[in-house]
C-alpha cells in the first residue's frame, strides 16, 4: 500500500514505517503530525485517484529530527566586468516517520 500525497507544496510517494525528508514543519520532535491532502491512494491493487484529493483519507507521521541539507554554493560572475559574488545556502529538513495510513 502506498499513497501518493501533498506536503508543503511537494509531493512524496509514501508508505507506511518510511521515514521521509520535507521542508522544515513548525512541530517539535517527538509530535505526530497528520496530512490530509492525499491526492492518491492504491490499496491491494485498488487504486482511488482524489479529485483533488481522496475523501477520508490521512497520514499520520512522527516527526524525528530537525536537520540542515548539504551546501550549495552559488556562484555568479560577469566576464570582463569584475563581478563576482560567492554565496551558500543551506535548506532546513525535517524527517519524519509514516506510522500509519488511514483511508
Amino acid at each position: 500500500m502506498f499513497v501518493i500525497a501533498e506536503i508543503a507544496g511537494q509531493q512524496f510517494k509514501m508508505e507506511k514505517g518510511q521515514s521521509y525528508f520535507v521542508h522544515r514543519l513548525p512541530q517539535e520532535v517527538g509530535e505526530v503530525v497528520n496530512f490530509d491532502k492525499v491526492l492518491l491512494l492504491q490499496n491491494e491493487g485498488d487504486i482511488t485517484v482524489g479529485t483533488p484529493v481522496v475523501d477520508g483519507a490521512k497520514i499520520s507521521a512522527k516527526v524525528l529530527d530537525h536537520l540542515k541539507g548539504d551546501k550549495v554554493i552559488v556562484f555568479k560572475k560577469r566576464r570582463k566586468k569584475g563581478y563576482r559574488v560567492k554565496n551558500g545556502h543551506r535548506q532546513c529538513f525535517t524527517k519524519i516517520l509514516v506510522e500509519d495510513i488511514i483511508f
